[in-house]
């Protein structure tokens, strides 16, 4: 899963399946699911499951808590009303809902079938303090648009998630679906119904369904069909405009990756949002086996657009080597209900966005400055995190304070792991052997249907490798050893250090403000952390964190903040300035004059003078030569 803001500031994925089947059914038959997406009631789709035949007296029937992919607990059940049980004569079962998720049927040996009706995530997300990030999450908008992530629409039986599915959809005409999902004949000859296959529970919430009038294009990457299916309210963008883009992006993927092979098939649903508080608002990407849901806004300009699609959606397509193809039994038996999460987020989510930025200096599509940029962002971003804190431990316990507030720097020091580790493999393989290497070994032990002990995936690497990784993953992955990055750059001839360049604003460097509001805190105006701040907030003795309470008398609300900015234009350098802020329990009275706001830029720089051995390093590690 990825997340992204407005901005475009980054801010990724799992997968698998139920436990083990239980003996509650008779028979193999397969679960069939009917949703109708054409007598939508009050923004709500009713869903009606038959399991077949029980031998249970009770049967659970649940709604997923986490699906693979999120690091959250969403609780689709709480998006579930009026869930009803019926027996074979029509008759109304006995219904305890147990849990948000979970609801217990008595006589379950009478059970024909469950209905309920399902509402959608993206209407209620500016109204929920932890909203359903949107990729993940759910739309239902009467004959224009169905963004059916399946988790949010079809539950399981307990023991039935590993038994054939096939799902019913009824749908208007002119909707037109995009699937990875394995479909059948059309039930009849006008369309109206769409029938869909999947060998277990799994298969169905790994394949979202997006609906929307025609708008997709297809086009093959080597023997990979790849669509592109879009969906703009405004008419605003077609596939056809973003195609070249995206299959000049996939092209070069797939070059990188060269025999690595996930997949024949693949979907990218796109779904543009107008944003407000009736729509999405989470932008970025969920990944799958063969597709990717994606949401960005729909007001974005097309050049932003493009690269937003490139940077998401090539971290997503990267996904088909891990953890689809590389991954540990948690995420192979993965508990939708009571989820164990694997230690190995380094790999899952750190591999695959170093991967994403690799491979574009690999296949020429940025240059050596613009690589160098973006690992030094992802240095100073890593600031932001807890770089004293093991990876392994984080990833273990990532749906829990106080590690999840530190996921997001799988995106950042997770890359930068990879990055060190890819280095050191190139160094001691004379440039042979690199990260991308160690996946395509993996891959080829492993594929999509065995998984690892996840306890012993470190011991393995280190076997399949050189006994000097073991020191590295002891100190900078199970370990809380800080990575020192200027020396993994000596070995490439590189250089890093700071370099002062003017940011022309006092509260602003280019799109990068140093401030921000706080909405869970009547937007209170704070200091950013985690970011290098201008030398006119630096020398007032300003620290990130700070909540700014008036500046030179003047109380800093959202109205507040908005006149200051304006006096700033014309600050002198010599201006008297006296800032007021909260910093924790105590209130701090900051004086000072506005100077020239300056800010510490990092840099990535060529060493001049660097030898024969650091040169060939360097076009290895960078060009995979």
């Amino acid at each position: 899963m990825k997340k992204i803001a407005i901005l475009i500031v980054l801010g990724v994925l799992l997968y698998g399946c139920g436990s083990t089947k239980a003996l509650l059914a008779a028979d193999n038959s397969p679960v069939v699911v009917h949703i109708d997406l054409v007598n939508v009631t009050d923004d709500k789709v009713m869903v009606k499951v038959n399991p077949g035949v029980f031998t249970a007296e009770v049967v659970s029937f649940y709604m997923p808590k986490t699906v693979p992919g999120t690091y959250s607990t969403d609780n689709y059940g709480k998006y579930i009303e009026d869930f009803k049980a019926f027996g074979y004569d029509g008759e109304e079962l006995s219904v305890v809902k147990a849990d948000e998720n979970t609801w217990r049927i008595s006589n379950g040996k009478s059970l024909n079938k469950v209905s309920y009706w399902v509402n959608d995530t993206y209407d209620s997300e500016g109204e929920e303090e932890e909203a359903v990030f949107s990729p993940s999450g759910t739309n239902i908008l009467a004959g224009e648009n169905f963004v059916l992530n399946l988790h949010g629409f079809v539950g399981y039986f307990k023991g039935l998630q590993e038994v054939p599915y096939t799902l019913h959809i009824d749908k208007p005409s002119v909707l037109m679906p995009t699937t990875s999902l394995q479909k059948k004949m059309s039930e009849n000859a006008v369309s109206t119904k769409d029938v869909f296959s999947a060998g277990r529970y799994f298969e169905v919430i790994d394949n979202p369904i997006m609906y929307s009038k025609p708008n997709s294009e297809t086009f093959l990457i080597n023997d990979i069909s790849v669509t592109l299916s879009l969906y703009s309210p405004n008419g605003t963008y077609t596939a056809a405009s973003l195609k070249d883009r995206i299959e000049k992006m996939m092209s070069a993927q797939k070059a990188f990756l060269g025999d690595i092979d996930g997949t024949k098939q693949y979907s990218i649903l796109l779904y543009l949002s107008q944003m407000g508080a009736a729509d999405a608002n989470g932008f970025g990407a969920l990944e799958h086996h063969t597709s990717t849901v994606v949401v960005l806004p729909e007001a974005m300009q097309k050049e932003r657009l493009e690269q937003a699609m490139v940077d998401v959606v090539s971290h997503e397509f990267f996904h088909i080597v891990t953890p689809l193809n590389v991954h540990s039994e948690e995420i192979q038996y993965f508990d939708f209900n009571e989820p164990k999460m694997s230690q190995h987020l380094w790999m899952y989510e750190g591999t695959t966005e170093y991967f994403s930025n690799l491979f574009q200096i690999q296949q020429g599509l940025i240059d050596d400055a613009e690589f160098y940029e973006r690992v030094m962002g992802k240095i100073s971003n890593a600031k932001g995190y807890n770089d004293a804190l093991s990876f392994t431990e984080m990833s273990k316990n990532v749906l829990e304070e106080p590690y999840k507030a530190e996921y997001a720097n799988v995106y950042e020091k997770g890359a930068l792991i990879n990055m060190a580790l890819d280095i050191s493999l190139r160094e001691l393989s004379n440039g042979e052997k690199g990260v991308l290497w160690l996946m395509k070994e993996l891959s080829e032990k492993y594929g999509d249907m065995t998984p690892f002990e996840d306890e012993k995936l470190i011991d393995e690497i280190v076997a399949m490798t050189y006994p000097e990784i073991r020191a590295f993953f002891d100190a900078h992955v199970l370990g809380d050893t800080p990575i020192d990055y200027s020396s993994y750059f000596a070995k490439v001839g590189l250089a890093y250090g700071s370099v002062e360049q003017s940011c022309g604003r006092f509260f602003l460097d280019q799109e990068v403000p140093f401030i921000d509001a706080d909405p869970s805190k009547d937007n209170a105006i704070f200091v950013r952390k985690g970011i290098a701040l201008s030398s006119f907030l630096t020398d007032l003795g300003a620290q990130g964190g700070d909540v700014i309470k008036t500046i030179n008398g003047t109380p800093i609300t959202m109205e507040g903040i908005g006149l200051i900015l304006q006096q700033s234009f014309v600050w002198s350098a010599e201006e008297e300035i006296t800032m007021v802020v909260q910093r924790g329990e105590d209130e701090i009275v900051l004086n000072g004059t506005a100077g020239t706001p300056v800010v510490l830029v990092q840099k990535i720089s060529s060493v001049e003078g660097i030898t024969a051995g650091q040169a060939k390093l360097r076009e290895a590690w960078m060009k995979g030569v």
